[in-house]
């Protein structure tokens, strides 16, 4: 389904492409584009958007299709979660098309600097000690050996999402194609 919509957007940018400098609100969201870099830059930057939006769809879609369970491990309004699910999958399919990249990217990191503080504030460490070195019966994950918890992923995403927004999609985006 995800993938319909993704393709079906794509068409639809690319049809309209040569006629959107006359849409309102497109030439606001171009000011927020300093450039499209090409080559090595650009296929760097592929890279990092499309793995960093596959990434997301991976993780946002389990997430909303078992939207109670998780709400009730975090203790949070389904509302809530459904809302970063659904961001978590609009965000990812947004880069790995490389649309609308910036606010993507802004979206996502807020989401990740949340799931950073949700854990600090739980006393979770920046990077738990490694399954195989934590003493028998100290931790085990819900299928036994399995990562205690931390917050050095969501960090960790936090700063890809910053390198995307700062950089910006590169030339292999339809950003490039609609803001160039």
């Amino acid at each position: 389904m995800i993938y319909k919509f993704a393709i079906g957007l794509a068409v639809a940018v690319l049809l309209t492409s040569s006629s959107v400098s006359h849409i309102p609100g497109l030439n606001v969201l171009s000011r927020l584009y300093t450039g499209f870099p090409s080559g090595v830059e650009g296929i760097t930057l592929l890279l990092l958007r499309v793995g960093t939006g596959v990434l997301f769809l991976l993780h946002g879609y389990p997430k909303i299709t078992h939207l109670q369970q998780w709400a009730k491990a975090l203790k949070m309004p389904v509302f809530l979660c459904f809302l970063s699910a659904l961001s978590m999958l609009v965000g990812g399919v947004c880069l790995i098309l490389g649309l609308l990249t910036p606010l993507a990217s802004a979206v996502l990191f807020v989401l990740m600097a949340f799931a950073a503080y949700l854990e600090i504030i739980q006393g979770s460490p920046f990077v738990a000690r490694d399954p195989y070195l934590i003493p028998k019966g100290q931790y085990e994950g819900p299928k036994g050996k399995g990562e205690p918890p931390n917050w050095e992923k969501a960090f960790i995403y936090c700063l890809m999402l910053m390198a995307i927004a700062i950089f910006g999609p590169g030339a292999f985006s339809l950003d490039a194609l609609l803001f160039k």
